[in-house]
Protein backbone atom coordinates (compact mmCIF):
# COMPACT_ATOMS: atom_id res chain seq x y z
CA UNK A 1 0.00 0.00 0.00
CA UNK A 2 1.22 3.63 -0.91
CA UNK A 3 1.62 5.94 2.18
CA UNK A 4 3.35 8.94 2.93
CA UNK A 5 4.66 9.87 7.02
CA UNK A 6 4.79 13.23 8.45
CA UNK A 7 5.91 14.41 11.72
CA UNK A 8 5.96 17.56 13.75
CA UNK A 9 6.54 21.04 12.03
CA UNK A 10 8.69 23.61 13.93
CA UNK A 11 7.27 25.72 11.67
CA UNK A 12 6.21 27.11 8.37
CA UNK A 13 8.30 29.54 6.28
CA UNK A 14 8.35 30.59 2.64
CA UNK A 15 6.15 31.31 -0.21
CA UNK A 16 4.16 29.03 -2.46
CA UNK A 17 1.93 29.52 -5.62
CA UNK A 18 -0.67 26.87 -5.13
CA UNK A 19 -1.93 25.44 -8.37
CA UNK A 20 -4.27 26.70 -10.88
CA UNK A 21 -8.21 27.02 -9.81
CA UNK A 22 -9.63 23.41 -10.82
CA UNK A 23 -13.14 24.93 -10.91
CA UNK A 24 -12.05 27.71 -13.25
CA UNK A 25 -10.05 25.66 -15.72
CA UNK A 26 -13.25 22.74 -15.83
CA UNK A 27 -14.86 25.40 -17.08
CA UNK A 28 -12.85 27.46 -19.39
CA UNK A 29 -12.32 24.31 -21.59
CA UNK A 30 -16.34 23.61 -21.41
CA UNK A 31 -16.59 27.03 -22.09
CA UNK A 32 -14.14 27.41 -25.35
CA UNK A 33 -15.00 24.18 -26.93
CA UNK A 34 -18.51 25.67 -27.19
CA UNK A 35 -17.45 29.19 -28.53
CA UNK A 36 -17.27 30.53 -31.95
CA UNK A 37 -13.16 30.30 -33.00
CA UNK A 38 -10.45 29.86 -30.82
CA UNK A 39 -9.60 30.48 -27.40
CA UNK A 40 -6.38 30.54 -25.25
CA UNK A 41 -6.11 29.23 -21.59
CA UNK A 42 -3.28 30.38 -19.83
CA UNK A 43 -2.22 28.64 -16.64
CA UNK A 44 -4.57 25.57 -17.00
CA UNK A 45 -4.47 23.11 -14.25
CA UNK A 46 -2.95 19.76 -15.08
CA UNK A 47 -4.43 17.40 -12.76
CA UNK A 48 -6.86 14.06 -13.37
CA UNK A 49 -10.20 15.96 -13.01
CA UNK A 50 -9.63 19.10 -15.39
CA UNK A 51 -8.02 16.46 -18.03
CA UNK A 52 -11.12 14.07 -17.69
CA UNK A 53 -12.97 17.63 -18.92
CA UNK A 54 -10.42 17.83 -21.70
CA UNK A 55 -10.27 14.65 -23.02
CA UNK A 56 -13.94 14.46 -22.80
CA UNK A 57 -14.34 17.75 -25.58
CA UNK A 58 -11.64 15.80 -27.55
CA UNK A 59 -13.50 13.03 -27.83
CA UNK A 60 -16.83 15.74 -29.37
CA UNK A 61 -14.31 16.45 -31.49
CA UNK A 62 -12.40 19.69 -30.53
CA UNK A 63 -8.33 20.44 -31.08
CA UNK A 64 -6.81 21.36 -28.21
CA UNK A 65 -3.64 22.19 -28.72
CA UNK A 66 -1.06 21.70 -25.67
CA UNK A 67 1.66 24.36 -25.40
CA UNK A 68 4.48 25.17 -22.91
CA UNK A 69 3.57 26.50 -19.17
CA UNK A 70 0.21 24.84 -19.25
CA UNK A 71 -1.44 26.99 -22.06
CA UNK A 72 -3.86 25.54 -24.02
CA UNK A 73 -5.38 26.71 -27.76
CA UNK A 74 -8.78 25.53 -27.99
CA UNK A 75 -10.54 25.53 -31.61
CA UNK A 76 -14.59 26.10 -30.14
CA UNK A 77 -16.98 25.16 -32.86
CA UNK A 78 -19.66 26.62 -31.56
CA UNK A 79 -22.59 25.64 -29.31
CA UNK A 80 -23.90 22.80 -32.37
CA UNK A 81 -20.30 22.20 -33.94
CA UNK A 82 -20.07 19.26 -31.13
CA UNK A 83 -19.87 15.68 -32.45
CA UNK A 84 -21.66 12.42 -31.48
CA UNK A 85 -18.60 10.86 -29.62
CA UNK A 86 -17.53 7.18 -30.54
CA UNK A 87 -17.21 5.74 -27.21
CA UNK A 88 -18.40 6.54 -23.95
CA UNK A 89 -17.27 9.35 -21.92
CA UNK A 90 -15.43 8.73 -18.92
CA UNK A 91 -15.36 11.26 -16.49
CA UNK A 92 -12.91 10.09 -14.00
CA UNK A 93 -13.30 10.72 -10.56
CA UNK A 94 -15.01 14.24 -11.31
CA UNK A 95 -18.43 15.26 -10.44
CA UNK A 96 -18.00 19.09 -12.53
CA UNK A 97 -17.07 17.07 -15.48
CA UNK A 98 -19.99 14.80 -15.34
CA UNK A 99 -22.50 17.57 -14.21
CA UNK A 100 -21.81 20.34 -16.01
CA UNK A 101 -21.47 18.52 -19.65
CA UNK A 102 -24.97 17.09 -19.03
CA UNK A 103 -26.24 20.88 -19.18
CA UNK A 104 -24.26 20.59 -22.45
CA UNK A 105 -25.43 17.38 -23.86
CA UNK A 106 -28.76 17.55 -23.19
CA UNK A 107 -28.97 20.78 -25.87
CA UNK A 108 -27.32 18.78 -29.04
CA UNK A 109 -28.78 16.81 -31.61
CA UNK A 110 -26.98 12.69 -31.01
CA UNK A 111 -26.55 10.24 -28.24
CA UNK A 112 -23.81 10.55 -25.84
CA UNK A 113 -23.08 7.95 -22.37
CA UNK A 114 -21.22 8.91 -19.61
CA UNK A 115 -19.55 7.25 -16.75
CA UNK A 116 -17.11 7.42 -14.48
CA UNK A 117 -14.68 5.74 -11.47
CA UNK A 118 -16.71 3.54 -8.83
CA UNK A 119 -16.43 6.82 -6.51
CA UNK A 120 -18.54 9.12 -9.27
CA UNK A 121 -20.77 6.40 -9.60
CA UNK A 122 -22.04 6.89 -6.21
CA UNK A 123 -22.13 10.14 -6.59
CA UNK A 124 -26.35 11.84 -7.07
CA UNK A 125 -27.04 12.53 -10.32
CA UNK A 126 -30.93 13.04 -10.15
CA UNK A 127 -30.11 16.50 -8.93
CA UNK A 128 -28.91 17.23 -12.71
CA UNK A 129 -31.41 15.15 -14.34
CA UNK A 130 -34.55 15.96 -12.90
CA UNK A 131 -34.30 19.47 -14.07
CA UNK A 132 -32.87 18.78 -17.23
CA UNK A 133 -35.99 16.51 -17.61
CA UNK A 134 -38.35 19.10 -16.99
CA UNK A 135 -36.29 20.85 -19.98
CA UNK A 136 -37.70 18.25 -22.10
CA UNK A 137 -33.98 16.68 -21.88
CA UNK A 138 -34.24 12.95 -23.08
CA UNK A 139 -31.75 10.97 -20.55
CA UNK A 140 -31.93 7.90 -18.86
CA UNK A 141 -29.47 6.66 -15.80
CA UNK A 142 -28.69 3.97 -13.56
CA UNK A 143 -31.06 2.70 -10.74
CA UNK A 144 -33.66 4.52 -11.91
CA UNK A 145 -31.86 7.56 -12.53
CA UNK A 146 -30.11 8.89 -9.50
CA UNK A 147 -26.39 7.66 -10.88
CA UNK A 148 -24.01 6.86 -13.59
CA UNK A 149 -23.83 5.23 -16.37
CA UNK A 150 -26.07 8.07 -17.91
CA UNK A 151 -27.44 8.11 -21.19
CA UNK A 152 -28.39 11.55 -23.18
CA UNK A 153 -30.24 11.67 -26.57
CA UNK A 154 -29.76 15.74 -27.38
CA UNK A 155 -32.66 17.82 -28.40
CA UNK A 156 -34.58 21.13 -27.99
CA UNK A 157 -34.82 22.27 -24.71
CA UNK A 158 -37.84 24.43 -23.33
CA UNK A 159 -37.03 26.99 -20.90
CA UNK A 160 -38.53 26.68 -16.94
CA UNK A 161 -38.26 28.20 -13.85
CA UNK A 162 -36.36 26.30 -10.96
CA UNK A 163 -36.23 26.83 -7.23
CA UNK A 164 -32.72 24.32 -6.52
CA UNK A 165 -33.58 22.63 -3.41
CA UNK A 166 -29.81 22.82 -2.35
CA UNK A 167 -27.40 25.24 -3.29
CA UNK A 168 -24.86 23.62 -5.56
CA UNK A 169 -22.49 25.59 -8.89
CA UNK A 170 -22.62 22.11 -10.29
CA UNK A 171 -26.46 21.95 -10.42
CA UNK A 172 -26.62 26.00 -11.54
CA UNK A 173 -24.01 25.40 -13.60
CA UNK A 174 -25.44 22.69 -15.78
CA UNK A 175 -28.93 24.71 -16.13
CA UNK A 176 -27.09 27.66 -16.75
CA UNK A 177 -25.34 25.69 -19.88
CA UNK A 178 -28.80 23.72 -20.65
CA UNK A 179 -30.47 27.60 -20.52
CA UNK A 180 -28.08 28.46 -23.18
CA UNK A 181 -29.87 25.67 -25.72
CA UNK A 182 -33.32 26.41 -24.34
CA UNK A 183 -36.51 28.14 -26.26
CA UNK A 184 -36.96 31.35 -23.73
CA UNK A 185 -35.72 32.46 -20.39
CA UNK A 186 -34.74 30.12 -17.95
CA UNK A 187 -34.85 31.29 -14.76
CA UNK A 188 -32.35 29.63 -11.68
CA UNK A 189 -32.96 30.17 -7.91
CA UNK A 190 -30.18 29.62 -5.31
CA UNK A 191 -31.36 28.65 -1.67
CA UNK A 192 -27.89 30.28 -0.67
CA UNK A 193 -25.34 31.83 -2.96
CA UNK A 194 -22.90 29.27 -4.25
CA UNK A 195 -19.71 29.73 -6.25
CA UNK A 196 -20.04 32.14 -10.10
CA UNK A 197 -17.40 30.95 -12.01
CA UNK A 198 -19.79 30.13 -14.60
CA UNK A 199 -21.96 33.69 -14.76
CA UNK A 200 -18.77 35.44 -14.54
CA UNK A 201 -16.97 33.77 -17.61
CA UNK A 202 -20.39 33.01 -19.76
CA UNK A 203 -21.01 36.78 -19.42
CA UNK A 204 -17.79 37.86 -20.65
CA UNK A 205 -17.92 35.36 -23.85
CA UNK A 206 -21.07 37.03 -24.26
CA UNK A 207 -23.63 35.17 -23.03
CA UNK A 208 -27.18 37.04 -22.08
CA UNK A 209 -27.07 36.22 -18.08
CA UNK A 210 -28.61 38.54 -15.48
CA UNK A 211 -27.83 38.02 -11.66
CA UNK A 212 -29.79 39.55 -9.14
CA UNK A 213 -29.62 38.36 -5.58
CA UNK A 214 -30.09 34.40 -5.49
CA UNK A 215 -32.12 34.82 -9.66
CA UNK A 216 -29.94 34.03 -12.16
CA UNK A 217 -31.87 34.75 -15.55
CA UNK A 218 -30.45 32.82 -18.64
CA UNK A 219 -31.82 33.64 -22.20
CA UNK A 220 -31.48 31.45 -24.98
CA UNK A 221 -33.28 30.63 -28.08
CA UNK A 222 -32.41 27.43 -29.77
CA UNK A 223 -30.50 27.18 -32.40
CA UNK A 224 -30.97 30.70 -32.92
CA UNK A 225 -29.09 31.60 -29.75
CA UNK A 226 -26.28 34.21 -30.29
CA UNK A 227 -23.26 31.93 -30.20
CA UNK A 228 -20.57 32.48 -27.25
CA UNK A 229 -16.95 34.62 -28.08
CA UNK A 230 -13.81 33.25 -27.70
CA UNK A 231 -11.84 33.82 -24.59
CA UNK A 232 -8.26 34.30 -23.67
CA UNK A 233 -8.43 33.78 -19.72
CA UNK A 234 -5.24 33.46 -17.33
CA UNK A 235 -6.13 30.85 -14.51
CA UNK A 236 -5.56 32.13 -10.98
CA UNK A 237 -4.42 29.86 -8.15
CA UNK A 238 -6.92 27.76 -6.36
CA UNK A 239 -8.12 29.01 -3.09
CA UNK A 240 -9.19 25.33 -1.90
CA UNK A 241 -5.51 24.56 -2.57
CA UNK A 242 -4.33 27.53 -0.48
CA UNK A 243 -6.77 26.74 2.75
CA UNK A 244 -4.59 23.92 3.32
CA UNK A 245 -1.28 26.36 3.80
CA UNK A 246 -3.50 29.23 5.38
CA UNK A 247 -4.05 26.24 8.03
CA UNK A 248 -1.17 25.31 8.70
CA UNK A 249 0.32 28.46 9.16
CA UNK A 250 -1.92 29.18 11.43
CA UNK A 251 -1.77 26.58 13.94
CA UNK A 252 2.09 25.72 13.67
CA UNK A 253 3.89 27.73 15.76
CA UNK A 254 6.16 30.82 14.84
CA UNK A 255 4.80 30.07 10.96
CA UNK A 256 5.17 32.51 8.65
CA UNK A 257 3.87 32.11 4.15
CA UNK A 258 2.80 34.60 1.62
CA UNK A 259 0.38 32.50 -1.17
CA UNK A 260 0.76 34.06 -4.28
CA UNK A 261 -1.81 34.96 -6.85
CA UNK A 262 -4.51 33.58 -5.46
CA UNK A 263 -8.57 33.65 -6.59
CA UNK A 264 -10.76 35.76 -3.46
CA UNK A 265 -13.57 35.31 -5.64
CA UNK A 266 -15.98 36.09 -2.57
CA UNK A 267 -18.53 32.75 -3.24
CA UNK A 268 -15.33 31.02 -2.63
CA UNK A 269 -14.04 32.60 0.58
CA UNK A 270 -16.49 31.58 3.46
CA UNK A 271 -13.25 30.06 5.23
CA UNK A 272 -11.55 34.03 5.71
CA UNK A 273 -14.37 34.89 7.03
CA UNK A 274 -14.53 32.30 9.86
CA UNK A 275 -10.81 32.46 10.09
CA UNK A 276 -11.63 36.12 10.83
CA UNK A 277 -14.06 34.97 13.29
CA UNK A 278 -11.83 32.58 14.93
CA UNK A 279 -9.01 35.12 15.48
CA UNK A 280 -6.26 33.98 13.10
CA UNK A 281 -4.25 36.64 10.84
CA UNK A 282 -4.59 36.53 6.93
CA UNK A 283 -3.56 39.66 5.15
CA UNK A 284 -5.26 39.82 1.56
CA UNK A 285 -2.02 42.48 -0.24
CA UNK A 286 -1.73 43.36 -3.93
CA UNK A 287 -5.57 42.36 -4.85
CA UNK A 288 -6.38 43.37 -8.76
CA UNK A 289 -8.49 41.79 -11.66
CA UNK A 290 -7.11 38.75 -13.52
CA UNK A 291 -9.94 37.83 -16.54
CA UNK A 292 -12.65 39.09 -14.65
CA UNK A 293 -11.60 37.01 -11.61
CA UNK A 294 -10.27 39.28 -8.08
CA UNK A 295 -7.47 37.65 -7.23
CA UNK A 296 -4.46 39.03 -4.68
CA UNK A 297 -1.54 37.69 -2.70
CA UNK A 298 -1.93 36.31 1.46
CA UNK A 299 0.25 36.92 4.04
CA UNK A 300 -0.45 34.23 6.85
CA UNK A 301 1.18 33.75 10.04
CA UNK A 302 0.75 31.37 13.50
CA UNK A 303 -2.24 32.91 15.57
CA UNK A 304 -1.65 32.67 19.54
CA UNK A 305 -4.88 31.58 19.90
CA UNK A 306 -7.66 30.55 17.88
CA UNK A 307 -11.08 30.61 19.16
CA UNK A 308 -14.02 28.16 18.70
CA UNK A 309 -17.06 29.50 16.32
CA UNK A 310 -20.23 28.53 15.47
CA UNK A 311 -20.94 28.17 11.56
CA UNK A 312 -24.83 26.99 9.80
CA UNK A 313 -26.00 26.76 6.75
CA UNK A 314 -26.13 30.30 5.31
CA UNK A 315 -22.19 30.24 4.97
CA UNK A 316 -21.48 26.72 4.46
CA UNK A 317 -22.28 26.94 0.57
CA UNK A 318 -18.78 29.62 -0.02
CA UNK A 319 -16.75 27.17 1.93
CA UNK A 320 -17.90 23.82 1.20
CA UNK A 321 -14.99 22.46 0.26
CA UNK A 322 -12.87 23.54 2.72
CA UNK A 323 -14.76 21.72 5.42
CA UNK A 324 -12.03 19.02 5.69
CA UNK A 325 -9.22 22.05 6.69
CA UNK A 326 -11.87 23.29 8.93
CA UNK A 327 -12.30 20.48 11.00
CA UNK A 328 -8.23 20.48 11.38
CA UNK A 329 -8.54 24.08 12.07
CA UNK A 330 -11.44 23.51 15.14
CA UNK A 331 -8.68 20.94 16.52
CA UNK A 332 -6.78 23.48 17.90
CA UNK A 333 -9.18 26.53 18.90
CA UNK A 334 -10.07 27.03 21.97
CA UNK A 335 -13.70 25.91 23.39
CA UNK A 336 -16.25 23.65 21.13
CA UNK A 337 -16.58 24.38 17.54
CA UNK A 338 -19.85 23.24 15.61
CA UNK A 339 -20.13 23.08 11.67
CA UNK A 340 -23.88 22.39 10.84
CA UNK A 341 -26.06 22.49 7.13
CA UNK A 342 -22.95 20.57 5.72
CA UNK A 343 -25.28 17.23 4.53
CA UNK A 344 -24.20 17.41 0.88
CA UNK A 345 -20.83 16.74 2.33
CA UNK A 346 -21.86 12.94 2.54
CA UNK A 347 -21.80 12.52 -1.18
CA UNK A 348 -18.79 13.80 -2.49
CA UNK A 349 -15.70 12.11 -3.24
CA UNK A 350 -16.33 10.49 -0.14
CA UNK A 351 -18.39 10.91 3.27
CA UNK A 352 -16.54 14.08 4.08
CA UNK A 353 -18.05 14.26 7.61
CA UNK A 354 -17.74 10.61 8.36
CA UNK A 355 -14.34 10.39 7.17
CA UNK A 356 -12.88 13.66 8.88
CA UNK A 357 -14.92 12.21 12.62
CA UNK A 358 -13.16 8.79 12.07
CA UNK A 359 -9.29 10.24 11.15
CA UNK A 360 -9.47 12.65 14.03
CA UNK A 361 -10.71 9.95 16.23
CA UNK A 362 -7.85 8.22 15.23
CA UNK A 363 -5.61 11.51 16.27
CA UNK A 364 -7.32 11.85 19.54
CA UNK A 365 -9.74 14.39 18.79
CA UNK A 366 -12.98 14.84 21.24
CA UNK A 367 -15.84 15.23 19.09
CA UNK A 368 -19.35 14.32 17.98
CA UNK A 369 -20.56 13.78 14.39
CA UNK A 370 -23.94 15.12 13.36
CA UNK A 371 -25.94 14.08 10.48
CA UNK A 372 -25.39 17.62 8.90
CA UNK A 373 -22.12 18.23 10.52
CA UNK A 374 -19.93 17.95 13.48
CA UNK A 375 -19.00 19.63 16.68
CA UNK A 376 -15.23 19.77 17.62
CA UNK A 377 -13.34 20.15 20.78
CA UNK A 378 -10.14 22.64 20.87
CA UNK A 379 -7.42 22.37 22.24
CA UNK A 380 -6.61 18.97 21.59
CA UNK A 381 -3.37 17.26 21.97
CA UNK A 382 -2.86 15.37 19.11
CA UNK A 383 -0.92 12.12 18.52
CA UNK A 384 0.22 10.65 15.09
CA UNK A 385 -1.33 7.25 14.19
CA UNK A 386 -2.44 5.61 10.85
CA UNK A 387 -5.34 7.29 8.98
CA UNK A 388 -6.38 6.78 5.98
CA UNK A 389 -7.42 9.39 2.99
CA UNK A 390 -10.23 6.95 1.69
CA UNK A 391 -9.19 8.22 -2.32
CA UNK A 392 -10.78 11.99 -1.75
CA UNK A 393 -7.43 14.31 -2.31
CA UNK A 394 -8.97 17.30 0.49
CA UNK A 395 -9.55 14.32 3.20
CA UNK A 396 -5.39 13.74 2.57
CA UNK A 397 -4.20 17.15 2.03
CA UNK A 398 -6.46 18.13 5.84
CA UNK A 399 -4.91 15.42 7.54
CA UNK A 400 -1.33 16.32 5.93
CA UNK A 401 -2.01 19.69 8.12
CA UNK A 402 -3.07 17.98 10.92
CA UNK A 403 0.00 16.18 11.42
CA UNK A 404 2.20 18.83 11.26
CA UNK A 405 0.75 19.56 14.89
CA UNK A 406 0.51 16.12 16.12
CA UNK A 407 3.37 14.02 18.27
CA UNK A 408 4.84 11.22 16.53
CA UNK A 409 4.66 9.97 13.54
CA UNK A 410 1.14 10.14 11.47
CA UNK A 411 0.94 7.82 8.26
CA UNK A 412 -1.58 8.79 5.57
CA UNK A 413 -2.67 5.84 3.37
CA UNK A 414 -3.38 6.38 -0.47
CA UNK A 415 -1.92 9.90 -0.75
CA UNK A 416 -1.92 9.77 -4.54
CA UNK A 417 -5.44 10.91 -4.82
CA UNK A 418 -4.24 14.56 -4.11
CA UNK A 419 -3.04 14.70 -7.96
CA UNK A 420 -6.70 15.37 -8.69
CA UNK A 421 -6.40 18.77 -7.66
CA UNK A 422 -2.78 19.25 -6.45
CA UNK A 423 -0.21 17.12 -7.76
CA UNK A 424 3.19 17.86 -5.89
CA UNK A 425 1.28 18.96 -2.67
CA UNK A 426 3.24 16.47 -0.32
CA UNK A 427 6.93 18.21 -1.73
CA UNK A 428 5.14 21.13 -1.56
CA UNK A 429 4.44 20.78 2.25
CA UNK A 430 7.92 19.61 2.74
CA UNK A 431 9.61 22.34 1.52
CA UNK A 432 8.29 25.26 3.67
CA UNK A 433 8.75 22.69 6.73
CA UNK A 434 11.51 23.56 9.53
Amino acid sequence: MEIVELTKAKSLKGEITPPPDKSISHRAIMFASIADGKSIVKNFLRAEDPISTMNAFRMMGIEIEEKAGNELVIHGKGLYGLREPFDVIDCGNSGTTARLISGILSGNPFFSVLTGDDSLKQRPMARVINPLKEMGADISARSSDKYLPMAIKGKGLKAINYNMPVASAQVKSCLILAGLYADGTTIIIEPQKSRDHTERMLRAMGAEIEVEGLTIKVKGEGSRVKGLQPIDITIPSDFSSAAFFIAGALIVPDSEILIRNVCINPTRTGLLDVIKNMGGDVRIENMRDISGEPVAGMYCKSAGSLKAVKIGADIMPSLIDEFPILCVLATQADGVTEIRGAEELRVKESDRIKAMATELKKLGVELEEYPDGIAIKGKASLKGNVVESYHDHRIAMSLAIAALVAEGTTTINNPSCVDISFPGFFEELKRIMR
